[in-house]
């Protein structure tokens, strides 16, 4: 008879990344699963998905489907500069920034929802899981700026609300969370990490292996919120 890990599979989308390739690698050390999915933009063949490219996550989530069922999938990809600094005014603002921000922050995620949401069992516990970030808090925001960074977290958030009550009625075991990495030591924190306290500048894979530790921990009473990395909820 096959174990459990042998009939499960999960979900790193954002594996070419500082933080979504800490994450598989844990992933396949643990063992508990028989298959460790890797997609991303820069993962070469059956492993590209492009958030602009729709098709590439309904192939991607195709692929997965074939496989053991998912009981795990992370969405690690997310963009905070590239050639757009967070705006420290809102005087900075401009459309192509926002849009930016929300298509790759907000609508790919959706869409990765959209696809791959419906592979979870409905019979036992499984989590959707998207890295968040603390300044996506409306609630915890005091200090302004980043808008389009802070504002495609914050929609992001409700997205992740959203797939929670939906899945909730189909899939009761379900638990769908944001997750906040803390600021780790990856090029999309690295030109802001001068004014990082000491011992809160994280590797990936303790990162990795923080977060991995609160999905462990979350129930279905805990979806649809936002979690950092030592556990604590943040503020919707």
């Amino acid at each position: 008879m096959s174990s459990p890990a042998q009939q499960t599979s999960a979900v790193v989308i954002g594996a070419s990344g500082g933080i979504g390739h800490a994450l598989a690698d844990a992933l396949a050390a643990s063992g508990d699963h028989a298959v460790i999915h890797r997609f991303g933009r820069s993962v070469p063949g059956d492993g590209r998905l492009d958030f602009g490219d729709e098709a590439s996550i309904v192939a991607a989530a195709t692929r997965v489907k074939a496989g053991p069922t998912p009981t795990l999938i992370v969405v690690a990809a997310g963009v905070l500069h590239d050639g757009h600094e967070p705006e420290r005014s809102y005087k900075a603002m401009t459309a192509e920034h926002l849009l930016r921000d929300y298509r790759v922050n907000t609508v790919g995620p959706a869409l990765v929802a959209k696809h791959f949401a419906p592979l979870l069992p409905r019979d036992r516990r499984a989590v959707f899981a998207a890295l968040s970030a603390r300044v996506g808090s409306i609630g915890d925001n005091r200090l302004g700026g980043w808008h389009s960074y802070r504002a495609s977290k914050a929609a992001l958030n409700m997205i992740l609300k959203n797939l929670a009550v939906e899945l909730g009625r189909s899939h009761p075991q379900a638990v769908v969370a944001g997750l906040h990495p803390g600021t780790v030591d990856t090029d999309l924190s690295q030109p802001f990490q001068k004014g990082v306290a000491e011992g809160k500048l994280f590797t990936p894979a303790f990162s990795a292996e923080r977060m991995l530790t609160v999905i462990e921990g979350l129930t279905p009473a805990d979806s649809g919120g936002v979690f950092a990395w030592d556990g604590a909820r943040i503020p919707e």
